[in-house]
Formats: structure tokens, sequence, C-alpha cells
């Protein structure tokens, strides 16, 4: 059984022994073999494993729903999710970068998409719930004007931000969508935080409420502001040392993409 690790986010586990054992050797060993052949880095590389990103928040919700097989179950919980799927796109990332160089960023995003499609599928064959379904579309429909206007802000403001390109957008975009659609779950959905940080960012008293985002404002305003920060301090380090600097870049975005993505596709099935 997957023991519960106190301290961290609710749902954060560890997985049986000899799972984790196994997923930490497939990681160590793609480690070393990145390491010891590391393939080009640029921007479009990183773009390309964003598939990969959602893909493991799609896993993680089939195994809250109970959806997967017992034996893949271990591998979809937090934080193994995170380490079989990286372990998995990092041997794609080797094998495309041996076979077709030239094509990576390409080819590693349709193989992330093709894996993430059956995922998505076998989530929403559970049932679609109307409400949470509205919801999501609401929040992705509502975070586009908002992350666009942030970014736009951002690079006039600070114009050396741009150096970041589609990767500094993409990490705005992520954790805006992260943010927006954690307060509308809150607000809307009855749904609760597991981080303990954000759950008190949204348990905040005597805030004035907003339409669709109720109180969660204040949350999204801070994830908002975070992001900005970020991109703007790692603006150097990308100009400086780009293949270093988009692959962090990339952490920071997989952080509000990934939960943003499992926000939307657990609202859309379990509210």
């Amino acid at each position: 059984m997957a023991g519960a690790i106190p301290f961290l986010p609710a749902g954060t586990t560890l997985p049986p022994l000899p799972y984790l054992v196994a997923v930490l050797l497939a990681a160590g060993a793609v480690g070393v073999a990145l390491r010891r052949r590391p393939p080009r880095v640029t921007g479009r590389h990183v773009l390309a494993l964003a598939p990969w990103m959602a893909l493991g928040s799609a896993a993680h919700v089939l195994y809250v729903v109970g959806a997967l097989p017992r034996a893949l179950a271990p591998l979809a919980g937090s934080p193994a999710v995170y380490l079989t799927v990286g372990s998995l796109a990092g041997a794609t990332w080797l094998a495309l970068a041996t076979a077709q160089p030239e094509r990576v960023p390409t080819l590693l995003a349709a193989a992330g998409a093709l894996l993430l499609a059956p995922v998505v599928g076998a989530a929403l064959a559970t049932g679609v719930s109307p409400a949470g379904a509205r919801w999501s579309t609401v929040s992705l429909a509502a975070t586009v004007p908002i992350a666009a206007a942030v970014w736009v802000g951002l690079t006039r403001l600070r114009p050396e931000t741009t150096v970041t390109g589609a990767v500094g957008a993409l990490a705005v975009f992520g954790h805006a969508l992260d943010g927006v659609s954690t307060a509308v779950g809150t607000t809307q959905l009855g749904f609760g935080e597991r981080t303990p940080v954000s759950r008190i960012l949204l348990e905040l008293g005597g805030i004035p409420p907003v339409p669709v985002l109720g109180e969660g404002w204040v949350f999204l305003l801070v994830k908002l502001a975070v992001a900005s920060a970020v991109v703007w301090l790692f603006a150097e380090y990308v100009r400086d040392r780009p293949s270093e600097g988009y692959l962090l870049l990339g952490f920071v975005a997989a952080v509000g993409l990934g939960p943003a993505a499992h926000n939307l596709l657990l609202f859309a099935i379990a509210a």
C-alpha cells in the first residue's frame, strides 16, 4: 500500500517499495544517459514537452478517481507520476535525438500528444460532469486574455524578458491557468486545495469576492506576480546559457501547467 507523507500536500504518497525502486532506477538511468549524451536544447524543444506535462497530470487524475489498472496505479500517484512520465519523456527525447535529430521538437510533441489522448479519453469515459466541464471551459477561456495581458505588460515593463520567448509565455500561461482553475474549483465547485500555502491564500478572510473567482483572485494575483518575477529573473540566464535556462524555465512552466491540466480534467469528470 502507498503511504501518505506528512507535512506535504494532501495526496502525496510513496508507492510500494518495488515500484519505488523501479521508478528511481529508471529515472536514474535516463538521467545518466542524458548527462552523458546531452541533446540539443532550444525553446522549441522545451515547448515540445508541454503535452508530457499534461500527460502526467491526466494520469494522476485516473489515479485519483481509481480508473487505472491495479498494476499501473502506483506509477501514477504523486510524486511517482512525475518520475514515471519524466523518465519516459527523457528516453523518448534521447531516442529521437539519435534517430531524427532535426525533427526532435515536432516528434517529441507528437509522441506526448499521442500518449496524452488515450489517457484523457479514458478519464472522460468514466463520466463527464456537465457543470464541471462548463467551469473547466470557463477557466480556460478566462485564462487566455489574463495571461496575454500579463505577458504583454511584463515584456513592455521589462523588455529583457522577451528573450525567454514562447517558453516564458508558457510559464505565465501555465501559472495563470493554475490560478484561475484553482480559484474556480474552490469557489464554484467546492474543491479543496491540497497545498498548504495555497490553501492559506485561498482561505484569507475579509477579501471582497469578484465574479467567477470569488476570494480566489488573491491566489491568482500571487501566482501571476511570482511567475512574472521568475521569468524576469531567468531572462539573463536564458540569454547567457540558453540550454540550461530554457530547461529550468520549462520546469517553472510545468509547475503551473501540470496542476492546471489536472484541475481542468478532474473538474470535468468529478465535479
